[in-house]
């Protein structure tokens, strides 16, 4: 027989509000529909940034990053808190300007450096595909942490 919880609000026993609330690693979520399921915590990002690599290379926002380095022209660096299990997940980057017109674009800088389970390299690229620095650079890694 299937069961249903109705509460208003989840916290540990201690009372802290949750922090310390688990869900499995095979947890499911249900689809709107009802329909789809999808494995909860595969599907939530391990990692997220956004930096600036115009002007002075700033780390603007991150989670599970330790660390973001300036790598020259067009390139940045972001260092993981948590590894990620193997060096075979996705990468997912969106980058902006705030002035000059024209499309960017960014992409990993495997040229110089492959993913590795603790850290992952980007360029930036301008309209003539030269290597340059850009204002808004936003990664996203999916995958199993280690």
């Amino acid at each position: 027989m299937s069961s249903q919880l109705n509460v208003d609000t989840i916290v540990d026993k201690a009372g802290s509000g949750g922090t310390n609330v688990k869900i499995a690693n095979n947890a499911v979520t249900v689809s709107e529909g009802g329909n789809a399921t999808t494995n909860t915590v595969q599907g939530l990002a391990k990692v997220w940034s956004r930096y600036t690599s115009s002007g002075t290379a700033t780390l603007a926002d991150s989670f599970n990053v330790t660390s973001f380095s300036d790598g020259g022209t067009g390139i940045g660096q972001i260092t993981y808190s948590s590894n990620m299990n193997n060096a075979n997940y996705n990468c997912t980057a969106s980058c902006g300007e705030l002035s000059g017109g024209g499309n960017r674009v960014i992409g990993m800088n495997g040229s110089t450096q492959a993913p590795s389970t603790s850290s992952v390299a980007f360029k930036g690229f301008n309209t003539s595909f030269s290597a340059a620095d850009l204002d808004f650079n936003c990664i996203t890694v999916h995958g199993d942490l280690a």
